[in-house]
Order: structure tokens, then C-alpha cells, then sequence
């Protein structure tokens, strides 16, 4: 499922337009992004959680020439999956999100 596809099924879960459930998705999309950039994390229950990583920089190489590279430091978002979907996954089963 990409965004366009959970926009329309949104729009017909719920009965609303797509315009509308264009902007539900993007404002939760946004929510979520801007938490992360402002160092917060984001924890959905049963469904997972947002965090961001820090990594700290390092020497890498090049495994072509064998050459050293500085790396710098960065971070990035990571998610984990929550015990509800997990196991909705695994069992195949649906899960209520209420």
C-alpha cells in the first residue's frame, strides 16, 4: 500500500473526500516528522513507536580502494513495531485499533 492507496481507503472507511482524507493523512505524516526532528519520540500503542538514532561519526573505508573515509556523525529515525501488530502479522489476523 502506498500513500494515494491509504488516502482512498481512508476516504471510504470513513465517508469523507479525498481532498479531506488527503489532508488528515499529510497532517499526521507532518505531526509525526516534526516530532522526530524536535528530538521527541512517538509511540502509537499496539501499533509501534518512532525514535531517532545517534550515531556518533567514524572512520569508514572504501571497500573498492581499501581507503579511509571520515564519517560523519548523523541520525536517524527507527521504528519498532508495537506487540499488537506483531502479532497480528504473524497470526494474520486483523487488529482493532480503537
Amino acid at each position: 500500500m502506498n500513500k494515494s492507496e491509504l488516502i482512498e481507503e481512508l476516504s471510504e472507511q470513513i465517508e469523507i473526500s479525498q481532498q479531506e482524507a488527503s489532508s488528515i493523512a499529510n497532517t499526521i505524516l507532518q505531526t509525526i516528522i516534526q516530532s522526530l526532528v524536535d528530538g521527541e519520540n512517538v509511540e502509537v500503542r499496539g501499533f509501534g513507536s518512532f525514535t531517532v538514532r545517534h550515531y556518533d561519526s567514524y572512520t569508514g573505508r572504501n571497500p573498492k580502494t581499501g581507503e579511509k573515509t571520515a564519517v560523519k556523525a548523523k541520525k536517524l529515525p527507527v521504528f519498532r513495531v508495537g506487540k499488537k501488530l506483531r502479532e497480528a502479522v504473524t497470526e494474520g489476523i486483523n487488529i482493532d485499533c480503537s
